[in-house]
Order: structure tokens, then C-alpha cells, then sequence
């Protein structure tokens, strides 16, 4: 797929690339895709994804992997920077007729090596529940129902009739999960319960702005438990926070609303720069959310502060996933530490010292805004993957993310523009005839990133002689408290709702690569949606693109022929996938097992 060396053609594929870290490689071997290894033809596919799962197979070869392309779905044991794929002894493999899988997502509480639950969305609106161990297909939700009528015999979906855009099971929980469609609409579903014969009733249960909760009205309980409807359009992605208490929400109206998930009430949102949001991720310690979607931009927003702290220019068309390292954020003490002993005894203390850093990142990530802890340097890693074949990563150190603060001695200063962030609440007002942000003016009220390449200091990483962490971060397991809060709005009365109108699609031409200095009347247009008609360019809700500090990628790189959709980090390597159907390992330095 990808070709060999490392030539200076811009359209050349990358099979490595150079961080502080050290090297990242291409595992041609480890390369997954269909057992005939043939590109996919994937006019009109829906997006090839990718889920993981750790069985704790005795042998100690326990990840699992599951990637769907086209009309197929495929289930292998994942080796990874251990050995090469064999694709010609798949666990399960599956056709389906009339649909397509989206999505899907492993429960890793109950995965064993006999048995794990594989929640599998479609693009005709069900969800299916699979065991692709046991090779079995458990429950069908979502289902169709045929009625015939005056001879005729129609198809109805009771719950949802349109594509299933995210599936995800319910941090800490064993039965509940979540499901977002096109329609705007999510529903939570609990595995043990029916979907009935009829269309459910629902009864609004708490509304506010731009979206609403309805509950499920029936003499018993059946799913759908709760019904969601968010914003305008359809509702591209959702994430849940590394605590399971809060879920992160992208939408096609451009907007990143953040809920409460066992409350159900609204925490904070986001806008676009235009253009609607495809993708959403929470940092490890849940204090940001990184954002994508057809701006061609990333943006971090502070879920303390719920406002924009910066935005990221590196990609030349849709930014399709989002996702933060967490094997790569660091956090460093600024006090150096004392060894004291043999050389032995210090190689103990070292070897002792980086499995503590592994495994409690987490927790001394929440120690940054302590009073009474020494000083900690913080650089959060996260990374992003485009329809222009593009793999970038990023680094948000600490001149970012506490522009007023000194920085620690052992970190070197990185340009961040001279407009301070205003404060919570705060309305951004900008006079664009008075900016000296640089010393020169644009006159353009909305620049474009054309003007803005040559007006805006950038900030972009550590210097490369700057240390990493080497450790891994595992999410704590989520309290299931939900279960409970759920399960008391299951019986209440209710009333149908109308589903809302689909907004039109954004037009792909809209790329910010399109935008230039002379193009603010068409970004104001923009701007406006039909949940907020006032303009949102140059408020807390869509700050100005001068307003922000702007970030720049540590690396861009074209790794792929077609348009990337996966990408997640794990402890040894990274994984990415694109739309031809092929999902490439590359290992991280110093990771490559010698015999492979």
C-alpha cells in the first residue's frame, strides 16, 4: 500500500516519521485489511472503522480486532509490533445484504477469551449485538417491522430510520448503551430489554437549548430507555469523559455541546469555525475537548473554562478523527529527583520511577491547578487524520493552555500571541482597525487562514531535546451509578414528538483551503444557524481565528492514497486506517520486536 523510502515528493506515502520521541515505522506486515489484500472500491462506502478489545487470553496474545469494509466485518487477533497478520484465519467474518456496518464498540468489562459483546451499527438504522467468538448474533435492535397494507407490504423502522453515525457502550456498565443516528436523535438502549412491537411514546422529560430528553412510556420497560435529539442535523460523533460523567457531542450544525450525562443537562458548547463538526475526543484527564470537522481545523476547548483556548491549521480538507495519546502526555515534576546509592540501586530507581509515571499520569494530571503541590509541567499529545490523507500531531504544552503563568525553568518558551483569552463569560469584542497583534494590520474583519499564515505567531511543541513520558495511561473503570438514574424515568407517560428537520449538508468547496482574507461576508453567513440567529463569529462561542493562539502540527504527513478515518494510540504503536480498507501498525521508537 505504502510506498518505501523517503523521498521529497509532496505526493509520496509516508512509511516513517520523526518525533522528540524518536522514529515511528511502518509495519508493512502487520498491515490488516480483506484476506485478498485488494484495495476497496469505496464510492458511496460508509467510513472503514476500526474497535480493539483485550480478552486476557492466557497465552498472552489477547488484543482483538475488529474493522469493517464495505458490506463486510472482520474479527482477528491483533499482533501488532509482535509478529505479522495472518488474514487467511479470520475469528468471524460477515456479509451483510441491504446494509452496511458504520461503527461499533466492544464491552471490555465482559470480554473473555470465550466470549465478548460487539455492538455493530448499520446504515439502515439497527444495531446489532454479536459474539464474533462464539460466532453468534444475540439481540436486533432497531429492527424492522412489515405491515401489509391494501396488499401492499411496507417496511417501517419503529425507533429510527436513519444511519447509525456512533455506538458506544456506557462507561461501568454491562447492559447500557448509547446510539447517535443521522437524524440528530441518540437513545439509550439497555441490552437486557425488548424494542416492542409498536413505535414507542415518548414524554419530554427536560428540555433546553437546542436540544431535548424524552423518556419511554409503556406498562413495562423496553428500550428505547431515553430519546435524545441534539441541535441541527445530523449528530456526527459523541465521546464520554474519561469518568464516564459527562458526554461530549459533535453535530453537522457546527456545534460541540458537552451534557451531563446521569443529569441529563447541559454543560457548555462550542461553534465552528463554519462547517459542520465530525469528530470529538476527551483528554485523559477530561479538562479538554479536541474537536474536528469540516473547518480543516482542530480546536481545544476547556471543559472548566467552556471556552475556545486554540485551534490547530495543518489539515487541507475535513479533519475526520480526533484523539488524544495518552501513552505520550507527560507530566513533569520541575524539582529534579534525588538518587541516592550503587549505580544499581539508581538503575532500580529508575526502571521503579517510570512504572510509576505509567501508571499514575492520571491522577498527578489533576495535581496542574493544585495549590499545594510543586510545580508540574504538563504537555498534553493528541493527533488527527483528514480526507486529505493527512496524519498530524500536536502538542499543547503549558504556554497554551496557562498563557498568564511563568513557565517552568526546564521548558523552553513558544511564541503565543500577544491577545490574552478573556475570562469566563466574557464577550470577545475585536477591533480589527486597532489589532497589533503582529505590528500590521489585515483590514479584514473575518481573515482567512491565507492572511492569517503571515499575521499570527504559532505555537507548536516542546523542543525536540525535551523528555517524554514513557508511560501509559489506563482509564480508571467508570461508576455505573447511570443504571439507577436511568431506570426511574422508564415509566413515566408521554407524548410523539416530530423529528426535526435535516439541514442541508456543507458544501465540500467550503474547505478552509478555499478561504481567503477577502471571504468575511461568506464566513458570516455561515456562521448563522437556525438555533442561533444572532452571529457567533467573535464571541465565547466562536472566537475569532486572531482571538486564539493557533497551533501548529510537530508532524503532517501523507500516509495513505484515500481519505484517513482511523486513528487510536496504543501503548506500542498507532494505529490508522483508510478508506480503501486498509489498517496499517506503526510502531512506536524503540518498539519493533528485533525477530519481526
Amino acid at each position: 500500500m505504502a510506498a518505501e523510502g523517503g523521498g521529497k515528493e509532496m505526493n509520496e506515502i509516508k512509511t516513517q516519521f520523526t518525533t522528540r520521541e524518536g522514529v515511528y515505522k511502518l509495519l508493512t506486515h502487520s498491515e490488516y485489511s480483506r484476506p485478498n489484500r485488494v484495495p476497496f472500491n469505496s464510492q458511496g462506502s460508509n467510513p472503514v472503522k476500526v474497535s480493539f478489545v483485550n480478552v486476557n487470553d492466557q497465552s498472552g496474545n489477547g488484543d482483538r480486532i475488529c474493522f469493517n469494509v464495505g458490506r463486510e466485518l472482520y474479527f482477528y487477533i491483533y499482533k501488532g509490533v509482535r509478529k505479522a497478520a495472518d488474514l487467511s484465519k479470520p475469528i468471524d467474518k460477515r456479509i451483510y445484504k441491504g446494509t452496511q456496518p458504520t461503527c461499533h464498540d466492544f464491552n471490555h468489562l465482559t470480554a473473555t477469551a470465550e466470549s465478548v459483546s460487539l455492538l455493530v451499527g448499520f446504515s439502515a438504522g439497527q444495531v446489532q449485538l454479536i459474539d464474533p467468538i462464539k460466532k453468534e448474533t444475540s439481540k436486533l435492535f432497531n429492527e424492522e417491522v412489515s405491515l401489509k397494507d391494501t396488499g401492499w407490504n411496507n417496511i417501517y423502522r419503529l425507533i429510527d430510520k436513519s444511519r447509525v453515525t456512533c455506538v458506544k457502550w456506557v462507561p461501568g456498565s454491562e447492559s447500557l448503551f448509547l446510539v447517535s443516528h443521522a437524524s440528530g436523535n441518540m437513545y439509550l438502549y439497555n441490552v437486557e430489554h425488548t424494542c416492542g412491537t409498536t413505535a414507542p411514546h415518548y414524554q419530554l422529560l427536560k428540555q433546553g437549548e437546542n436540544y431535548s430528553v424524552h423518556t419511554c412510556k409503556s406498562k413495562s420497560t423496553r428500550n428505547p430507555l431515553l430519546k435524545w435529539t441534539v441541535g441541527e442535523g445530523a449528530l456526527n460523533e459523541f465521546a464520554f469523559s474519561p469518568d464516564g460523567k459527562f458526554l461530549a457531542c459533535v453535530s453537522q450544525d457546527g456545534f460541540l455541546r458537552v451534557f451531563n450525562f446521569d443529569a441529563v443537562e447541559l454543560h457548555g458548547t462550542m461553534k465552528s469555525y463554519f462547517g459542520g463538526l465530525l469528530c470529538v475526543c476527551w483528554s485523559p484527564d477530561g479538562k479538554y475537548i479536541v474537536a474536528g470537522g469540516e473547518d480543516d481545523l482542530v480546536t481545544v476547548w476547556s471543559f472548566l473554562d467552556c471556552r475556545v483556548i486554540a485551534r490547530g491549521h495543518g489539515h487541507k480538507s475535513w479533519v475526520s478523527v480526533v484523539a488524544f495519546d495518552h501513552y505520550t502526555t507527560s507530566v513533569e515534576e520541575s524539582d529534579p529527583m534525588e538518587f541516592s546509592g550503587s549505580d544499581e540501586d539508581f538503575q532500580d530507581q529508575m526502571i521503579h520511577f517510570g512504572r510509576d509515571r505509567a501508571n499514575s499520569t492520571q491522577s498527578r494530571l489533576s495535581k496542574r491547578n493544585s495549590t499545594d503541590s510543586r510545580p508540574v509541567s504538563v504537555t498534553y499529545r493528541f493527533g488527527s487524520v483528514g480526507q486529505d490523507t493527512q496524519l498530524c500531531l500536536w502538542d499543547l504544552t503549558e504556554d497554551i493552555l496557562f498563557p498568564h503563568l511563568p513557565l517552568s525553568r526546564t521548558r523552553t518558551h513558544t511564541n503565543v500571541m500577544n491577545a490574552t483569552s478573556p475570562p469566563a463569560g466574557a464577550t470577545i469584542i475585536t477591533n480589527t482597525s486597532s489589532n497589533t497583534t503582529n505590528g500590521n494590520n489585515s483590514g479584514a474583519n473575518t481573515p482567512g487562514i491565507n492572511s492569517i499564515a503571515t499575521t499570527l505567531p504559532r505555537s507548536n511543541s516542546l523542543p525536540h531535546s525535551a523528555a517524554s513520558s514513557g508511560g501509559g495511561i489506563s482509564s480508571g473503570i467508570m461508576d455505573s451509578a447511570i443504571a439507577t438514574g436511568v431506570s426511574k424515568f422508564a415509566t413515566l407517560s408521554l407524548h410523539d414528538r416530530k423529528e426535526r428537520h435535516h439541514e442541508k449538508d456543507h458544501k465540500r468547496n467550503h474547505s478552509m483551503g478555499h478561504i481567503s482574507s477577502k471571504s468575511s461576508d461568506k464566513l458570516n453567513l455561515l456562521t448563522k444557524t437556525k438555533t442561533d440567529p444572532a452571529k457567533t463569529l467573535g464571541t465565547l462561542l466562536c472566537p475569532r481565528m486572531e482571538d486564539v493562539p493557533l497551533l501548529e502540527p510537530l508532524i503532517c504527513k501523507k500516509i495513505a492514497h484515500e481519505r484517513l478515518t482511523v486513528l487510536i494510540f496504543l501503548e506500542d504503536c498507532l494505529v490508522t486506517a483508510c478508506q480503501e480498507g486498509f489498517i496499517c501498525t506503526w510502531a512506536r521508537p524503540g518498539k519493533v520486536v528485533s525477530s519481526f
